[in-house]
């Protein structure tokens, strides 16, 4: 048996706010020693496409600091979203956060293993093409491979 510990990680979400968890988390990870490896299925295979155009949203997330507060039905109109995203992204960058794609090549750079899940590749007919290289495909079983023998697994 390994002395190595190891990081599993489920990614599942597809949004700007919930794509910045995994990646900080396994370069982290990655950096400190462990052996790590993330799990992208369902909205959470949006992270592995190449082109990012994550979003973000304050409906149904009322811990969202707001610079001012926002009535509910307001948040659902047309354009909040877009606007959300823009001011998440601008404040992101004024207090140096690096990028979410940044982040992902941090976590390719220090050879954490991501596996696209290939029931949800299939299932909404994703094109392979569209994904970042050097990804795997697997599914469940090839995660808990992994996961079964993991120090820490989370589902984000």
């Amino acid at each position: 048996m390994s002395d190595e510990k190891k990081l599993a990680i489920i990614a599942t979400k597809g949004s700007l706010d919930w794509a910045y968890p995994p990646f900080i988390l396994a370069s982290t990870a990655a950096a400190l020693g462990y052996d790590t490896q993330i799990f992208f299925t369902f909205y959470g295979l949006a992270l592995l496409k190449k082109k990012l155009n994550l979003q973000v949203t304050s409906l149904g997330n009322p811990a969202m600091p707001m610079p001012m507060p926002v009535p509910v039905f307001m948040q659902a109109m047309p354009g909040m979203q877009a606007m959300m995203t823009s001011m998440m992204k601008k404040k992101m960058k004024s207090k140096g956060v690096a990028s979410l794609e940044e982040l992902r090549d941090l976590s390719i750079e220090a050879e954490v293993k991501m596996v696209a899940c290939q029931m949800t590749v299939d299932l909404f007919e994703f094109d392979t093409k569209d994904f970042i290289d050097g990804i795997e495909y697997g599914g469940a079983a090839t995660f808990f491979e992994f996961a079964g023998e993991s120090d820490v697994c989370l589902y984000i």
